[in-house]
Protein backbone atom coordinates (compact mmCIF):
# COMPACT_ATOMS: atom_id res chain seq x y z
CA UNK A 1 0.00 0.00 0.00
CA UNK A 2 1.19 3.49 -1.14
CA UNK A 3 0.03 6.01 1.56
CA UNK A 4 -0.15 9.57 -0.21
CA UNK A 5 -2.40 11.44 1.89
CA UNK A 6 -4.70 10.08 5.30
CA UNK A 7 -7.81 9.90 2.79
CA UNK A 8 -5.28 8.72 -0.81
CA UNK A 9 -3.60 5.36 -1.01
CA UNK A 10 -2.63 3.42 -3.91
CA UNK A 11 -2.86 -0.55 -2.64
CA UNK A 12 0.30 -2.69 -3.96
CA UNK A 13 -2.36 -4.69 -7.13
CA UNK A 14 -1.93 -1.52 -9.02
CA UNK A 15 1.38 -0.86 -8.78
CA UNK A 16 3.52 -3.36 -11.48
CA UNK A 17 7.23 -3.42 -10.88
CA UNK A 18 9.71 -5.08 -13.21
CA UNK A 19 13.13 -5.27 -11.87
CA UNK A 20 15.98 -4.67 -14.75
CA UNK A 21 19.72 -4.38 -14.56
CA UNK A 22 21.22 -0.80 -13.88
CA UNK A 23 23.13 1.17 -16.36
CA UNK A 24 26.72 3.18 -15.44
CA UNK A 25 29.43 2.39 -13.54
CA UNK A 26 29.25 -0.59 -10.49
CA UNK A 27 31.80 -2.87 -11.79
CA UNK A 28 31.18 -6.52 -11.80
CA UNK A 29 27.30 -5.77 -9.73
CA UNK A 30 25.59 -3.92 -12.79
CA UNK A 31 26.49 -7.01 -15.03
CA UNK A 32 24.85 -10.01 -12.35
CA UNK A 33 22.51 -8.19 -10.13
CA UNK A 34 19.08 -6.81 -11.43
CA UNK A 35 18.81 -3.35 -9.28
CA UNK A 36 17.35 -1.05 -11.15
CA UNK A 37 13.23 -0.70 -11.30
CA UNK A 38 10.94 -0.07 -13.35
CA UNK A 39 7.69 1.07 -11.71
CA UNK A 40 4.34 1.34 -13.87
CA UNK A 41 0.61 2.77 -12.81
CA UNK A 42 -2.36 2.51 -14.76
CA UNK A 43 -3.47 6.35 -13.53
CA UNK A 44 -5.92 6.29 -16.48
CA UNK A 45 -7.73 3.10 -15.21
CA UNK A 46 -7.43 3.42 -11.30
CA UNK A 47 -10.27 3.30 -8.98
CA UNK A 48 -7.81 4.88 -6.38
CA UNK A 49 -7.79 8.44 -7.35
CA UNK A 50 -10.63 10.47 -7.63
CA UNK A 51 -11.69 11.69 -11.34
CA UNK A 52 -10.34 15.78 -10.32
CA UNK A 53 -7.15 14.44 -9.46
CA UNK A 54 -6.64 12.04 -12.36
CA UNK A 55 -7.37 14.87 -14.63
CA UNK A 56 -4.94 17.27 -13.49
CA UNK A 57 -2.37 14.28 -13.06
CA UNK A 58 -2.70 13.30 -16.50
CA UNK A 59 -3.04 16.55 -17.85
CA UNK A 60 0.80 17.15 -16.84
CA UNK A 61 3.58 17.30 -19.44
CA UNK A 62 5.60 14.95 -18.37
CA UNK A 63 7.43 12.37 -20.34
CA UNK A 64 7.40 9.51 -17.44
CA UNK A 65 3.47 9.79 -18.42
CA UNK A 66 2.39 7.38 -21.69
CA UNK A 67 -0.59 8.63 -24.04
CA UNK A 68 -2.16 5.62 -22.54
CA UNK A 69 -2.37 7.41 -18.53
CA UNK A 70 0.32 4.91 -17.33
CA UNK A 71 3.01 6.56 -15.56
CA UNK A 72 6.67 4.80 -15.62
CA UNK A 73 9.24 5.60 -13.49
CA UNK A 74 12.93 4.27 -13.57
CA UNK A 75 14.97 4.42 -10.17
CA UNK A 76 18.35 2.84 -10.62
CA UNK A 77 20.04 5.72 -8.10
CA UNK A 78 20.83 3.22 -5.68
CA UNK A 79 23.20 0.08 -5.53
CA UNK A 80 20.40 -1.87 -3.67
CA UNK A 81 17.14 -3.22 -5.42
CA UNK A 82 15.17 -2.47 -2.43
CA UNK A 83 16.30 1.11 -2.20
CA UNK A 84 15.42 1.71 -6.03
CA UNK A 85 12.17 0.26 -5.37
CA UNK A 86 11.69 2.64 -2.21
CA UNK A 87 12.76 5.54 -4.77
CA UNK A 88 10.61 5.08 -6.98
CA UNK A 89 7.50 4.63 -5.24
CA UNK A 90 8.19 8.05 -3.20
CA UNK A 91 9.05 9.25 -6.91
CA UNK A 92 5.09 8.13 -8.15
CA UNK A 93 3.68 9.42 -4.42
CA UNK A 94 5.56 12.77 -4.87
CA UNK A 95 4.31 13.15 -8.23
CA UNK A 96 0.43 12.53 -7.41
CA UNK A 97 1.05 14.99 -4.41
CA UNK A 98 1.94 17.75 -6.88
CA UNK A 99 -1.41 17.64 -8.35
CA UNK A 100 -3.53 17.52 -4.94
CA UNK A 101 -4.35 21.26 -4.72
CA UNK A 102 -6.01 22.26 -7.64
CA UNK A 103 -4.56 25.60 -9.38
CA UNK A 104 -6.08 29.01 -8.26
CA UNK A 105 -7.78 29.76 -11.07
CA UNK A 106 -6.74 33.19 -13.17
CA UNK A 107 -8.59 36.24 -12.33
CA UNK A 108 -8.47 39.01 -15.55
CA UNK A 109 -7.87 42.07 -14.99
CA UNK A 110 -7.84 45.27 -16.92
CA UNK A 111 -5.19 47.24 -17.38
CA UNK A 112 -5.37 50.91 -15.35
CA UNK A 113 -4.99 54.09 -17.10
CA UNK A 114 -1.82 54.92 -15.97
CA UNK A 115 0.13 51.42 -17.34
CA UNK A 116 -2.41 52.39 -20.81
CA UNK A 117 -0.69 55.69 -21.46
CA UNK A 118 3.19 54.62 -19.89
CA UNK A 119 3.32 51.80 -22.80
CA UNK A 120 1.91 54.42 -25.41
CA UNK A 121 4.50 57.17 -24.39
CA UNK A 122 7.13 54.59 -24.51
CA UNK A 123 6.33 53.65 -28.41
CA UNK A 124 6.38 56.89 -29.07
CA UNK A 125 9.50 57.78 -27.41
CA UNK A 126 10.90 54.18 -29.38
CA UNK A 127 9.43 55.90 -32.59
CA UNK A 128 10.53 59.15 -32.48
CA UNK A 129 14.39 57.57 -32.16
CA UNK A 130 13.80 55.22 -35.17
CA UNK A 131 12.30 58.51 -37.30
CA UNK A 132 15.64 60.29 -36.45
CA UNK A 133 17.46 57.51 -37.17
CA UNK A 134 16.13 57.48 -40.39
CA UNK A 135 16.29 60.86 -41.37
CA UNK A 136 20.37 61.04 -40.48
CA UNK A 137 20.60 58.53 -43.39
CA UNK A 138 18.58 60.63 -46.11
CA UNK A 139 20.48 63.31 -45.54
CA UNK A 140 24.35 61.75 -46.28
CA UNK A 141 23.03 60.24 -49.63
Amino acid sequence: MLAIRADIAIPDDELVERFVRSTGPGGQNVNKVATAVELRFDAANSPSLSEPLRQRLLARRDRRITDAGVIVISAQRFRTQERNREDARERLAAMIQSVLVPPKPRIATRPTRASKERRLTGKKVRAVVKQRRGKQWGHDA
